[in-house]
């Protein structure tokens, strides 16, 4: 029996676009990867790729070209689009640890023959301004209020205390502030990023794309260069733009109180179905079998079960995968701040509506414990006004004025096992209160349907209304 060999091809020594040939390769040569690579020039690599990836479609190969795409000072509204890509990774510049500096803002360039243009770097700058003086009245405020625990640094006091000052002063801060994002992706997803970006409304996503495919050729000349805007993305978006329009309605509202979480759709039956996958995956029966078996059991006998599916999971434990046999839609309408951590749930599917200033906006209760509450909504205000100006002539650009406290609706489906994930790294002590709501909320309203499986998330004892009345005053 040979020998089991487990290694590394290197970026180092071989290109992107030859490790994903040596590794496509394998399927018809009994050679190792190694001998494979060994005989592979960038000239070999680019042919094959060009017949197979190309020509006969076979993309999955173009998958094992892995790329590190460092992107810098781009919009946060221009993140959303970078991110909407479920298939990589991203980390980017936390609100919550730094700060920005007074310029830190993008200015489309929709705008440069517009007279608008004036009053949108003058309200940008209003905005970052009141951010800059709020850092530290509300950083006073959470000091007084913060006990030093037992052999704490000052260092570490600081970690603890900037947190929640600059979570607070976030809010502030419009979809214009520049930030960074590193991108991990392979060559595959890429190509259908790059497409997206040059397919998008707005100029800023459109130069981004052309740039990343640019620098993406460097690497995997092959595999991207065939990349380009997409007329149906486009032109769909143009006609349901004019379809949504012309069908009416009370168009955008704001959410009544306690009205902002709706779970609008799950299946009554979804315990039953988790539980009988369960079991059909460790016996023998067929599913209906399986199922009829758990519908027909007694409910202390069911309960029996999912502590059995359930009762051993530890904190940092995944569940087992049947629990994506239970779905749910929910219609959420969340600060902006809260959708920038939302959206990195890309195991969801979320289906987010332009952002805008008509659905409100939230007040967070330090800011007005501050002394800062006046100032809060004249920078919010003086926001509104100016995107209501630019949204008559481009509701697209008019987002970037949009402060993060602003109201933003959300479609998303998931399954329970998504759920277990989201549910119980947001609700942890340590997030932003803002998601911690929402969290909360949506475990809540999995119990009331689901209370057998929703258990055994076991978050921290604490409600979405307490998060609600101990950080927001609006």
């Amino acid at each position: 029996m040979p020998d089991r060999r487990i290694y590394l091809l290197s970026p180092k020594e071989l290109s992107p676009e030859t490790i994903a040939v040596a590794f496509a390769k394998t399927s018809r040569s009994p050679e190792s990867f190694s001998e494979i690579a060994s005989g592979l020039t960038a000239e070999k690599s680019a042919q094959f790729h060009e017949k197979w990836v190309v020509g006969y479609g076979h993309a999955s190969v173009a998958e094992h070209a892995v790329l590190h795409v460092a992107f810098e000072n781009v919009s946060r509204l221009a993140i959303e689009s970078i991110e909407s890509n479920r298939l990589a990774s991203y980390t980017e510049k936390s609100t919550r640890y730094q700060k920005w500096a007074p310029d830190d803002f993008f200015i489309p360039p929709e705008l440069e023959r517009e007279a608008l243009r004036a009053e949108y770097v003058a309200v940008c700058r209003l905005l970052f301004k009141t951010y800059a003086d709020s850092l530290d009245p509300v950083r006073r405020v959470v000091i007084a209020r913060t006990s030093r625990r037992d052999s704490e640094t000052d260092e570490a006091l600081d970690r603890r205390v900037r947190s929640q000052y600059v979570d607070v002063c976030r809010f502030l801060l419009p979809a214009a502030s520049l930030a960074n994002v590193g991108m991990t992706v392979n060559a595959r997803a890429l190509e259908s990023t790059i497409r997206k970006l040059l397919s998008h409304e707005l100029a800023e996503v459109r130069e981004i794309g052309a740039q990343v495919k640019a620098v993406a050729k460097a690497e995997v000349p092959t595999l991207v260069k065939y990349a380009e805007a997409v007329p149906y993305i486009s032109e769909t978006e143009l006609e349901f733009d004019r379809l949504a329009s012309r069908a009416g309605g009370p168009g955008q509202v704001q959410a009544a109180p306690g009205e902002w979480c709706k779970l609008v759709d799950y299946d009554p039956d979804g315990e039953n179905k988790v539980l009988a996958a369960a079991m059909y995956r460790f016996g023998h029966q067929a599913y209906t079998d399986a199922l009829e078996h758990v519908r027909r059991l007694g409910p202390d006998a069911r309960a029996r079960l999912a502590e059995s599916l359930l009762g051993r999971l530890g904190e940092h434990d995944i569940p087992l995968r049947e629990l994506e046999y239970a779905g749910y839609t929910f219609d959420l309408v969340m600060d902006q701040g809260a959708y920038a951590e939302f959206k990195r749930h890309r195991m969801m599917t979320q289906t987010v509506q332009r952002l805008t200033a008509n659905l409100g906006h939230s007040v967070p209760r330090l800011m007005v414990d501050a002394g800062l509450g006046s100032a809060y909504e004249s920078a919010l205000t003086a926001a509104s006004e100016l995107y209501e100006k630019i949204q008559s002539f481009n509701p697209y650009v008019a987002q970037y004025v949009v402060p993060n406290g602003f109201h933003r609706r959300v479609l998303a489906q998931f399954n329970l096992r998504e759920a277990y994930a989201f549910c119980r790294l947001r609700a942890a002590p340590n997030a932003h209160f803002s998601i911690r709501r929402i969290a909360q909320r949506i475990s809540e309203e999995l119990t009331r349907v689901h209370p057998l499986l929703a258990r055994y998330m076991r978050l921290p004892d604490e409600s979405w209304k307490d998060v609600e009345e101990r950080h927001f005053a609006a």
